[in-house]
């Protein structure tokens, strides 16, 4: 049983102990303990300078490289889409730098950008479905070539949107259809429109840059009962019909990570094998190569472009055909369908 001597005996321990502890630190080992943790201080300080050293250096060969890409791009880029009209698709809030930085890429290319929209929110809305799925019944109905019965609301509305973005008058192959304004009005007013265009819609487009926007963060779990995040269906279905339907699709994705659209194309087996995409848009190096990536999708090469594992740093250089923009009579188009390009799957033939 413990007792009160036992008490005592511990606690004239304990100061003992603190009395030797301070008594040897303040005379013989106070050099010794002051000369290491000096040392210590002085190695973690070079150290430091050093990381900086090498950061302020990477940084230095970063923007060089930045520069050489740059003041390559003219010679990279000069008229690989040559009179092509490129519609950009903006899946989410992209930068605004990021988004005249494509344009001018693609205007140095030799293309056209006749139209810049937006998805907006109510795109994937869990609350907005039987609204959607109400406008798609409508639209359908304008489509030149309506997607199966059992193709679902996402492909319906992708559909719309690229048809709205390249359908062009036959008789006047630089004007858009009269459906496919309807279909670019029908998704971009009412209540909760789809669609934010970025200035007016100058003509039809023949191919599709479809850009992601910065990766998001992690989404916080919803209290609304039954609702569900939105995931890369909706996306990947707008990507799948800008290739189907115009002469060819890129995908302009930012980083690649587990999360990003380039993962869910590249983990798709079927898709990897026919959607292209490009990653690190958001700065000069990706954004030089998403002209020559769709050129060469129009082509029929297909790849993914970038930095890191199953990732090719340039496309193939193509030389395109001239477009053929030869207005159809009314009598000639009856029975044609689509004026669309058809897709690059179909080759260059028959493009404009």
């Amino acid at each position: 049983m413990i007792d009160f001597r036992y008490h005592i005996v511990s606690l004239i321990s304990v100061f003992l102990a603190l009395a030797v502890g301070i008594a040897l630190g303040a005379g013989p080992l106070k050099e010794t303990i002051g000369d290491t943790l000096t040392g210590q201080v002085e190695q973690l300080r070079a150290e430091k300078e050093d990381l900086r050293a090498q950061l302020d250096a990477a940084g230095t060969d970063e923007a060089a490289a930045e520069a050489f890409v740059a003041a390559s791009a003219d010679r990279l880029l000069a008229g690989s889409l040559a009179d092509r009209r490129v519609a950009l698709v903006l899946l989410d809030e992209v930068p605004e730098e990021q988004v005249t930085a494509l344009t001018e890429r693609l205007r140095r290319a030799g293309a056209s950008v006749p139209a810049t929209v937006r998805l907006t929110d109510a795109w994937t809305d869990p609350g907005l479905r039987t609204y959607r799925q109400a406008l798609a019944g409508t639209l359908v109905s304008y489509l030149d070539a309506a997607p199966p019965a059992d193709a679902g609301t996402e492909t319906e509305l992708a559909d719309a949107l690229v048809q709205g973005l390249t359908g062009a008058d036959a008789s006047a192959p630089d004007q858009v259809s009269e459906n496919a304004a309807t279909l670019v009005e029908l998704l971009s007013s009412g209540d909760n429109p789809l669609l934010e265009l970025a200035g007016e819609v100058t003509g039809p487009a023949d191919a599709v840059v479809v850009v992601a926007g910065p990766p998001a963060e992690p989404a916080e779990p919803s209290p609304t009962a039954g609702a569900e995040a939105p995931g890369p269906d909706a996306a990947l279905a707008v990507l799948d019909a800008a290739q189907r339907i115009s002469e060819g699709a890129v995908l302009a994705d930012g980083p690649r990570t587990p999360e990003s659209l380039t993962a869910a194309v590249m983990g798709d087996g079927e898709r990897s094998e026919r959607l292209t995409t490009v990653s690190r848009t958001d700065d000069v190096t990706g954004q030089v190569v998403v002209p020559l990536a769709l050129a060469a999708r129009i082509a029929g090469e297909n790849g993914h472009y970038g930095y890191g594992d199953d990732l090719e740093p340039l496309p193939p250089a193509v030389q395109l055909p001239p477009v053929d923009r030869t207005p159809v009579s009314p009598g000639d188009a009856a029975g044609e369908g689509t004026t669309d390009g058809g897709g690059a799957d179909a080759g260059a033939e028959g493009q404009g």
